[in-house]
């Protein structure tokens, strides 16, 4: 009887350590530093002032000295992606930030263990395939979403050109996250009496062709949150300021390339909701498993003065001009 109460005892005991454990988070490595792997999908001004919002969070918290961050760029490459998120695993990160969607899918595949927190990803059902998608990811993932109200950009494009007729959807076939963008737009628009015809090209060497296209036969174009757009913007610019076709756009960082009007969010301030919730999970042992995903709490709309004057548009009221960088 003693020997089997010891036993019952030591088990309790045992068990008692692991909640305890859990509860106080993850130990930095023997250094005493966090390792946080991030792997960007590519450099453009959105990406890179999430990332850097997020780094300036977790420093915040935990102390530039407490942290040790792997920054990799994935060339606009999810095969690069992949790479990278695997040589993380290989590396043994206590987390993982990917910063866009073709990111957050390596990290995915890479590891079911390892903490993963996304950020600038639209729609985490959409980039995960989950079906029914509740708001939690569930597993070890969990981030934030750049989604600006998709009802509320399309209206953007009926009042900035309230005598369009056609509009463009011009977006990167391969970004999951666009095509899901532009299908609840263009639904949204029909609803209205609108044309809308997707234009959807493959990577930045067919994107003048495919644009050309659009700006021949739209009265003006939309452009979602799209990695490979922002990191393009140029190239639809000189298409279609020549062609005084109005561009719309999903977020600042295009708009103020190439665009008119956008609805707006802070991928900094995104980032750095991403951080606090890293820190949660390192030091505060929380479970990224039951984490829902969360979003910009503002959302604010701005015009490209430049590009305004130069197609004759007066900007609406209630717009913020785009502080030039």
């Amino acid at each position: 009887m003693k020997k089997a109460l010891s036993l019952v005892l030591a088990l309790i005991m045992c068990v008692g350590c692991c909640f305890a454990f859990t509860a106080c988070g993850t130990d930095p490595t023997a250094d005493g530093k966090y390792k946080i792997g991030i792997v960007q999908l590519v450099e453009h001004v959105a990406l890179d002032a999430a990332t850097e919002g997020f780094k300036q969070a977790v420093i915040d918290e935990l102390g530039e000295d407490k942290v040790e961050f792997d920054f990799q760029n994935g060339q606009n490459d999810p095969n690069t992606c992949s790479t990278i998120a695997n040589q993380f695993v290989s590396n043994n990160v206590d987390l993982i930030m990917a910063n866009a969607t073709p990111a957050l899918q390596a990290a995915a595949a890479a590891t079911g263990e390892i903490p993963i927190l996304g950020t600038s990803v639209t729609e985490y059902g959409v980039a995960l395939e989950i079906k029914d998608f509740n708001g939690t990811v569930g597993g070890n993932i969990s981030g934030t979403s750049d989604l600006a109200p998709l009802d509320k950009q399309a209206e953007m494009i009926t009042e900035w050109c309230p005598d369009a007729k056609a509009v463009g959807l011009l977006y990167c076939s391969k970004e999951a996250n666009s095509q899901y963008q532009v299908d609840v737009v263009k639904a949204n628009l029909e609803s209205k009496g609108l044309t809308a015809t997707l234009y959807p090209f493959t990577d930045s060497n067919d994107l003048a062709q495919i644009c050309t296209t659009a700006a021949d036969n739209c009265d003006v174009i939309y452009v979602p949150t799209d990695n490979t757009v922002a990191e393009n913007t140029g190239i639809i610019d000189n298409i279609c300021e020549p062609k005084k076709i109005p561009v719309i756009a999903g977020e600042e960082g295009i708009c103020s390339g190439c665009g008119i009007a956008t609805l707006s969010i802070s991928y900094y301030d995104l980032g750095y909701t991403t951080g606090k919730m890293a820190v949660k999970i390192l030091r505060d042992g929380a479970d990224i498993s039951t984490m829902p995903i969360e979003y910009a709490e503002k959302q604010t709309p701005k015009y490209n003065k430049q590009n305004c004057e130069a197609l004759g548009i007066t900007p609406l009221e209630g717009y913020e001009a785009i502080e030039a960088n």
